[in-house]
């Protein structure tokens, strides 16, 4: 797994185009009188509308769900995209998720939820899904997904896995080495490096799952 530095994770920690909730929260504020209100209410709608599609998945279960409705509404969640045959980052991303985890312990399932979703839904069936959760020794709250191929690319695009350059975005490999995670009640998202230190990532998603609490995750 590559060195990346406790700098390089922070650098990389990034606030994505997600976060546009936070944005629309100061607005509240600030915006004038002349403007119609914004209103939490309003920001999260508008939010769910432009990033969280309610799009059908299966899950690795054979469960029939919706993502927004099912999957994200009300909770905080992290993202990440992978693919069955995939033979180099993939199985890194997925056995760092696996410590990741541990880390949280009984958080998983409870007070945080983790979707993996696949870039190839024609070829990851159910049974592939369920083999693969076997295999990473996938948890309880950790849940692989498919969908029709269509449906996948729109959740993709949607929730910031995506490049302008049409020859970049088509490379399946540019899109599973990263995490995204967010509060969807607070309105807040962010994005970590997928192979970083399991316990990096375990503790920027402490915060996100607890923001007014100081939790020390391990020593």
């Amino acid at each position: 797994m590559p060195d990346i530095s406790r700098r390089k994770f922070l650098s990389l920690t990034a606030t994505a185009p997600l976060a546009t909730g936070v944005l629309a929260q100061s607005a509240a504020a600030e915006t004038p009188k002349v403007w119609p209100a914004v209103t939490e209410e309003s920001a999260r709608r508008r939010l769910q509308q432009l990033h969280l599609p309610n799009l059908p998945l299966v899950s690795h279960e054979g469960k029939r769900v919706l993502f927004y409705d099912d999957l994200v509404k009300g909770k905080a969640v992290s993202l990440n995209f992978f693919y069955a045959n995939c033979d180099e980052v993939c199985p890194l991303v997925m056995a760092n998720l696996a410590k990741v985890q541990k880390l949280l312990g009984d958080q998983v399932g409870r007070q945080f939820f983790m979707y993996s979703l696949t870039l190839k839904p024609e070829e990851d069936t159910v049974e592939v899904l369920r083999h693969h959760h076997a295999m990473y020794g996938a948890g309880p709250g950790w849940t692989f997904l498919t969908a029709k191929p269509d449906d996948m690319e729109k959740l993709r695009k949607a929730i910031g896995f995506s490049y302008p350059d049409p020859a970049i975005d088509k490379d399946k490999t540019q899109h599973i080495g990263n995490i995204r995670y967010g509060n969807e009640p607070l309105m807040y998202w962010s994005a970590c490096p997928g192979m970083a230190r399991a316990k990096w990532v375990a503790e920027s998603l402490e915060l996100m799952i607890h923001p007014d609490e100081s939790r020390v995750l391990v020593p």
